[in-house]
């Protein structure tokens, strides 16, 4: 299948033959018929691609400032290589459009094969085929065509702008800014009985607004427009004012306040700066609102995602409800949106449809991308294989995002041969399939577990994934290295050991830190015939209450997701396994469990003490690492400097290095050599154990917790 994309490097669009996206848990994919292109949108999305790295700067200040911190913890080169990385992947373009349903998830109930659909969200791509949840996905009535359903995300946005404005029929609006989004949103008013005013700089879309039977239509370079607009009113001024404007200029946001009736309100849907003149705001009461896209459930990673609706009582319209209400009206011919189409192109002519928007070369309002149904599809990509020697690993890789980009692909490299990948994103899988040299790309994980020319299995997705990749893949008789952590629940550990027990194959958590330069030099100094005592510091910073992470059944929570890291490499360290555990947390309204101290007892009568902070500051290197026996003290600063105190005391600084590159090496090379996983598979069982049983002492209100009985 074909997928539109644009290289944020230099703004190189192009039509990239990828595989078919993953079909995931509460989605369906969709053969798509039509698409819509955001001429607003997309088409700064695609401007800003095409400037030079000063101007890209210059337009996105809060991303240089990451990567200047970026610069401050991976040191130059790395960065400049991630950014790259970044730069070079296609990105993908589109997010609403109509099709044919051509498969459904095994949980999805809604949806059968053959619905006629319309589709919104950042999956909502302009390509043949795409993975839509189904809380952004509506069926359509057999009269509603699938041109004017491509419509519906736009639709859905401008219904949403009404909502807010909070209109009651027979009251007056002023649109501002009559392209798109203000044409339909023009179109919705009238259809609920609310008298129209549509304003806006370009004269052809006043006349259009006139056309389509707005009865007030204004050019805003008239002198007399508040005049007229208060006359129409009968001397109150408008009731709501809703912007769909785009622009730098605050103009859209004085005019309301200019506008507005006393005790009015102003909804702002297009993009445009809220900084305005105070007077009419402050001596009309008016009130400004913001319309925050389709409405409810959007960014709401549960609702889009995980497909939890939202109670119908209480949250009457959902951006799924906007939508079936926008297709309502589409089928009942309350509004019309053919006159708004002034451009189709098909699929392969997509180009040239932006170029139109770049160049303004004729007038355009509503810009269709026209597919070709009857074209057959491939749902993976095969290349020409790239022969290396029979011994080498054949890896497959399973997830490719930023951590497996710049981390896990880097150190793969020269190590053995690619043979297959596998991501949701169909764009990105190609992506890294001309990158790195891969034979294969699908969406369908499956397909490279079960890949008889893959022998190694690298699994980099969502933590709530691994389990089932891992028992896949030990079941299909792989060697397994899955990026932490190796599970979320006690259950899956058990079934995980049990498979391991019963296969021959190698099993390896990415526990990188163990093979961290430093690391090594510390576990070097110390005797296997002493206990040791660690005290391990970590200001993790705070991570968003609604980040994925901190979803039990997604992301597992920190300690599951990121802790067993610092557990793993206590007992690394202590060279032994954790036989005890205690943990307390401070006290969280939001109850996250990301601020804790944590204290193991191991085997051989080390001890170890973790403090895990997420309530620090950024200043403050991330992880600090003392290490305790007979008379001798070695102490790690993030990485970066280590100081030894003792028998032979040392001091050294480096650069950050936590063993990625040296983690990945080292398990390749026991599959070529045929030698045992560099973690043994018991530290990596003992490791998570440790982890559940952290979260087992802070439930006892910090209770030991005995993993030796």
């Amino acid at each position: 299948m074909q997928q539109l994309t644009q290289n944020l490097k230099d703004g190189t669009m192009q039509l990239l033959e990828v595989p078919f996206p993953a079909l995931t848990s509460g989605t369906v994919l969709v053969r798509n018929h039509f698409s819509l292109i955001s001429a607003g949108t997309e088409g700064k999305s695609v401007k800003d691609a095409r400037l030079g790295y000063i101007a890209k700067a210059r337009a996105r200040k809060e991303e240089v400032k990451k990567v200047l911190q970026a610069v401050k913890t991976f040191g130059l080169k790395d960065t400049y290589r991630m950014v790259m990385n970044r730069l070079d992947a296609p990105s993908a373009l589109g997010y609403s459009c109509a099709g044919e349903v051509i498969a459904v998830a095994s949980d999805v109930r809604d949806f059968q094969v053959g619905d006629r659909v319309a589709c919104g969200g950042s999956t909502a791509n302009h390509a043949e085929v795409v993975m839509v949840p189904v809380n952004l996905c509506v069926k359509l009535d057999p009269n509603v065509s699938l041109e004017q359903a491509a419509y519906t995300t736009v639709g859905s946005i401008a219904l949403q702008g009404i909502r807010q404005a909070d209109l009651r029929l027979g009251e007056n609006c002023v649109v501002i800014g009559l392209g798109l989004l203000g044409q339909i949103t023009i179109q919705l008013l009238r259809a609920a009985g609310v008298r129209t005013i549509g304003i806006d700089i370009d004269e052809r879309m006043v006349r259009l607004a006139e056309t389509m039977g707005c009865d007030l239509a204004l050019s805003r370079r008239l002198e007399q427009l508040e005049d007229i607009v208060s006359n129409f009113t009968g001397g109150h001024g408008t009731d709501a004012v809703i912007i769909t404007a785009g622009t730098d200029s605050t103009d859209p946001v004085d005019l309301a306040g200019a506008l507005c009736r006393k005790k009015g309100r102003v909804v702002v849907v297009g993009a445009v700066p809220t900084g305005f003149k105070r007077p009419n705001y402050f001596k009309k009461e008016l009130e400004l609102r913001m319309s925050c896209s389709y409405g409810p459930g959007r960014y709401d990673p549960e609702y889009e995602e995980q497909g939890l609706d939202y109670p119908y009582a209480w949250v009457r319209w959902t951006e799924n409800r906007n939508m079936m209400a926008f297709v309502e009206l589409l089928r009942s011919r309350r509004i019309d949106l053919e006159p708004l189409t002034t451009h189709r192109f098909d699929f392969n002519e997509a180009k040239n449809a932006y170029q139109l928007i770049l160049d303004r070369a004729e007038p355009f309002v509503g810009v269709l991308l026209r597919y070709d149904t009857s074209r057959p599809l491939k749902t993976r990509i095969e290349f020409q294989e790239r022969k290396k020697a029979g011994s080498e690993p054949g890896i497959g890789l399973v997830g490719a995002g930023s951590f497996g980009q710049n981390f896990l692909l880097p150190a793969m490299k020269g190590l053995g041969r690619m043979i297959h990948v596998s991501t949701a994103r169909s764009n990105n899988a190609r992506n890294i399939a001309d990158k790195h040299g891969f034979v294969r790309c699908t969406g369908d994980a499956s397909e490279v577990i079960n890949d008889p020319e893959v022998n190694v299995l690298f699994i980099a997705t969502r933590h709530d994934t691994h389990a089932a990749l891992v028992l896949d893949g030990l079941k299909a008789g792989k060697d397994v290295f899955v990026e932490k952590p190796l599970c979320l629940h006690p259950d899956e550990l058990t079934a995980i050991q049990a498979a391991y027990q019963q296969g021959q194959s190698r099993l390896m958590v990415g526990f990188n830190r163990r093979f961290a330069p430093m690391i090594k030099k510390i576990k070097r100094t110390l005797s296997s015939n002493a206990p040791v005592a660690i005290q391990y510091r970590i200001n993790a910073g705070h991570v968003a209450a609604d980040h994925w992470i901190h979803n039990p059944s997604v992301g597992g929570g920190r300690i599951v997701g990121e802790v067993c890291h610092f557990v793993d490499l206590c007992s690394f360290l202590a060279a032994s396994q954790v036989t005890q555990v205690s943990a307390m947390t401070m006290a969280d309204p939001a109850n996250q469990q990301d601020t804790l101290s944590i204290t193991l007892g191991f085997a051989n009568g080390s001890v170890a003490g973790i403090t895990y902070f997420s309530n620090g500051n950024k200043q403050l290197p991330k992880e600090y690492l003392e290490v305790y026996q007979s008379g001798n003290v070695s102490v790690m600063n993030d990485f970066r400097e280590l100081s030894s105190f003792g028998k032979n005391s040392v001091s050294e600084k480096g650069v950050q290095d936590k063993g990625h590159k040296a983690e990945v090496r080292a398990f390749l090379e026991a599959v070529r050599n045929g030698q045992p996983s560099p973690i043994p598979a018991s530290d990596v069982f003992n490791a998570t154990a440790a982890t559940f049983a952290i979260l087992e002492s802070i439930a006892t209100k910090g209770q030991v917790v005995r993993l030796d009985q």
